[in-house]
């Protein structure tokens, strides 16, 4: 009997290991064939899809595609929303509303919304879940609902070069300049100068870099040491291996020496244990 309850639990543990891979196995198929680019759009018609952008499935929220340019080489993450307009099938003009650069990357589960012009920069890096908006809702009127009352519109521009940290929100009217870093977590509005980095809610400059004086308060850590542009894989490869066996050859260093230091110790208690009188009252 128990010889055929193992047998029962191997059969039952195999059925759900394959059943497992079975099932991720498709979703990635299933992900592959919903991505969206300029060769197979979907169900969308945007403005624009520049060549090498992906819109990985599942998508978000999506409207008013044909008011939508998205540039070359964008990254945008799963369930990310981008909308032009307040809802579906209405008309915003004959230009584009919602313009994203080259090189963008929206993060997982960001939100962009635009009625008015809102504007990402080349190579603007966003992590998860930041939220885009040219809209806000306006409470003018203390005896209407906040909902209920028309919402205030602002264009927004993102400058190029700029990082938006997971949940970071970008209010109505936000001018970003190039390279801004925005904390995780930061609201901003109003303008941010070049080479600023702002973090809190509302955001306010933390540190920025100028031309004579470099970063102002100083950066506590060194600038990462950049790759050379001719250096192959092979080599990367090889320096990795040289550096792990460095880092192994420390810790083999400091093991000995810790070793060193409790022989000494050792035998220092030995000589005292042995001296005349020890131990006597």
């Amino acid at each position: 009997m128990p010889k055929n309850g193992n047998l029962f639990s191997s059969w039952r543990g195999w059925r759900g290991r394959a059943t497992s891979r079975l099932v991720h196995r498709g979703w990635r198929a299933v992900q592959r064939a919903g991505a969206v680019t300029a060769e197979r759009p979907g169900p969308y018609r945007f403005r624009h899809i520049g060549a090498g952008t992906r819109l990985a499935f599942p998508q978000g929220t999506v409207f008013g595609e044909p008011w939508i340019e998205l540039g070359e080489h964008c990254v945008i993450g799963e369930q990310v929303t981008l909308t032009a307009g307040m809802m579906p099938g209405v008309d915003l003009g004959p230009d584009p509303v919602l313009r994203i650069g080259n090189g963008v990357v929206l993060g997982r589960g960001s939100h962009v919304i635009a009625s008015v012009p809102v504007e990402f920069g080349n190579d603007v890096f966003c992590g998860p879940y930041v939220y885009v908006t040219s809209d806000n809702h306006s409470y003018d009127d203390p005896d209407q609902p906040i909902g209920r009352q028309w919402p205030r519109f602002a264009p927004v521009r993102i400058g190029p070069g700029s990082w938006l940290g997971a949940g970071a929100v970008i209010l109505p009217g936000a001018r970003l300049g190039r390279n801004v870093v925005v904390a995780a977590g930061a609201v901003v509005r109003g303008e941010v100068p070049d080479h600023a980095v702002v973090a809190g809610a509302p955001a306010r400059i933390i540190r920025r870099w100028a031309p004579d004086e470099g970063w102002q308060p100083p950066l506590r850590t060194p600038a990462p040491v950049p790759i050379p542009e001719d250096m192959t894989v092979e080599q990367l490869l090889a320096l990795a291996e040289l550096e792990q066996e460095r880092e192994q050859e420390q810790d083999e260093a400091r093991d000995r020496d810790r070793e060193r230091e409790q022989a000494q110790v050792q035998t220092q208690t030995q000589g005292l244990e042995r001296e005349p009188g020890a131990g006597a009252s």
